[in-house]
C-alpha cells in the first residue's frame, strides 16, 4: 500500500454531530504528517445501528450508501473501531455470496482501517511529535480490541506523547457498558458495568481516561461527571494533535 496516498476520513454519527474536534484532529494529525485528508460531505451512518438491533435491510441500505461514497477513496481512515468492524467484517455478510455488491463490499472492507492501527501499522510512526502534561490511563474498546485486534497501536503513540505517564488500570480490556443500543435496551445491567470501569479508572489517579471510541468515551465521561469528577475523558486523536514546538 502507497504511505503517501491521501487518506479519506469516514467520520462516526457521534464524532460529527456531537464531538466536531476529534475530526479536526484528526486531520491536524494527518497534516502534521504530511498526507493530504478528503472528507466527502455527503455520508452518512455506516448502518451499524440497524444492524445491531436486527434491521438487516436497512443496514443493507446504509451500506450501499457506504460503499457508493467510499468506494473510490484509495484509504479510508475512521476514529471509530466499531465503525471500522462494521465495514470490515459485517458489509460482506449482508449481500449475496459471488454478488456484485459482495464484491464491492469487500473491495471496501480490505481499505477501510481505524486511525492508530493506520498510523502504526500502515504508516509505521509511533510518534507524531504530541505532547500532553500528565497523568493518564488507557481504555480498550470491545469492537476495536476484539475484533480488529487493535490494542498495542494507541499504546505505542501515547508512550511517545512528551510529558504523559501512561498508568495501565485495572481491567482495562473490559467494556463500558456503552455498547450502542445495549445501553438503552439493558440499562441497569449497562450502569452496573459502567460503574466498575469508572471506579478503576478513579482508582489510577489519573488526569485523563483515552480512548478511540468516543461512544465509550460518552459513556465514561457521563459516570465522571456525576461524580463530579475532574478526570476527563478524551480521544486519542485529541492527545496526539497536541503537538509539541520541536516537532
Amino acid at each position: 500500500m502507497d504511505k503517501n496516498k491521501p487518506v479519506t476520513l469516514f467520520i462516526q454519527c457521534l464524532v460529527d454531530s456531537l464531538y466536531p474536534q476529534v475530526g479536526e484532529n484528526m486531520v491536524q494529525v494527518f497534516e502534521k504528517l504530511d498526507i493530504s485528508v478528503d472528507i466527502p460531505l455527503d455520508q452518512t451512518c455506516c448502518g451499524q445501528p440497524a444492524f445491531n438491533s436486527g434491521y438487516r435491510r436497512e443496514a443493507t441500505t446504509a451500506a450501499k450508501r457506504f460503499i457508493e461514497i467510499f468506494e473510490n477513496s484509495d484509504i479510508i481512515v475512521c476514529p471509530s473501531g466499531s465503525c471500522v468492524d462494521m465495514v470490515k467484517h459485517q458489509y460482506p455478510g449482508l449481500f449475496k455470496d459471488g454478488s456484485l455488491w459482495q464484491n464491492r463490499a469487500k473491495a471496501v472492507s480490505a481499505k477501510i482501517f481505524e486511525l492508530t492501527q493506520y498510523i502504526v501499522d500502515v504508516l509505521g510512526v509511533e510518534d507524531v511529535g504530541a505532547c500532553f502534561n500528565g497523568k493518564v490511563t488507557y481504555h480498550d474498546s470491545c469492537h476495536l480490541l476484539r475484533n480488529l485486534g487493535v490494542a498495542d497501536q494507541p499504546r505505542k503513540l501515547i508512550a511517545n506523547v512528551r510529558d504523559i505517564h501512561l498508568v495501565e488500570m485495572k481491567d482495562a480490556e473490559k467494556c463500558c457498558g456503552f455498547g450502542g443500543t445495549f445501553s438503552v435496551k439493558y440499562p441497569d445491567i449497562s450502569t452496573a458495568i459502567l460503574e466498575e470501569k469508572v471506579n478503576n479508572i478513579i482508582a489510577t489517579g489519573a488526569d485523563a481516561v483515552i480512548g478511540c471510541d468516543i461512544s465509550c468515551l460518552m459513556n465514561i465521561q457521563g459516570m465522571l461527571s456525576r461524580r463530579n469528577s475532574s478526570i476527563k475523558a478524551l480521544h486519542i486523536a485529541q492527545i496526539l494533535a497536541e503537538f509539541r514546538p520541536d516537532k
